[in-house]
């Protein structure tokens, strides 16, 4: 078959054990449904192809995973978190695989889809959260303190926002007011709030 891509070849040869039949049996579902689709390698995951992207797949070191390229076209609402959205994420066995009729069919409506020139629904707008208002008494201890001033006026909406939430989230004020030292100690040394773990 012309569509097959020896790259895919090697993914699957290099796969853990338990994945290679998995991928294989994908494979040979999407060229029965599918038999003009062409293979490649995007994202340095197989996908493949017929007048654009039909679906993927992929391997990892305890699951695999299988997913469609106009996914919201083709399943609407997901019936499971773990099928979110056309997203089978947790392939351990094949027993975790939708039957073949149902595969199939999947296969064959994302090809429809390509076919007609349906293109995928645009992303939802993320919304942005709105930036809280500074406490007097932050703003009091931030103007004591130039190189945490300057510092916190430097940072990102996000990093700001994390500090104003967590000193505005405190319950008691002697808890608020060790965070603000807290904050001030960290800003002053050009800190972010989680600067710990990034």
């Amino acid at each position: 078959m012309s569509g097959r891509d020896p790259r895919v070849d090697a993914y699957i040869e290099k796969s853990a054990s338990f994945a290679q039949p998995i991928l294989q049996h994908i494979r040979r579902l999407v060229h029965a449904a599918c038999p003009e689709v062409r293979e490649t390698i995007k994202w340095q995951m197989p996908h493949f192809e017929r007048g654009g992207i039909l679906c993927g797949m992929a391997a990892f070191k305890g699951h695999c995973a299988l997913f469609f390229w106009k996914r919201r076209l083709i399943f609407g609402q997901a019936e499971t978190a773990d099928q979110a959205e056309g997203h089978f994420r947790r392939i351990t066995s094949m027993a975790d695989l939708p039957g073949d009729a149902t595969l199939t069919s999947w296969i064959k409506k994302a090809a429809a889809l390509n076919e007609a020139g349906i293109k995928a629904p645009a992303p939802a707008k993320r919304t942005v959260k709105k930036m809280p208002a500074a406490p007097a008494d932050f703003l009091a201890a931030l103007k004591k303190n130039r190189q945490a001033l300057a510092a916190f006026e430097k940072f990102s909406p996000s990093h700001k926002r994390e500090y104003l939430e967590w000193i505005t989230g405190a319950k008691r004020e002697e808890t608020r007011t060790r965070r603000i030292e807290t904050a001030l100690a960290q800003l002053a040394q050009h800190k972010s709030l989680h600067w710990k773990y990034r």
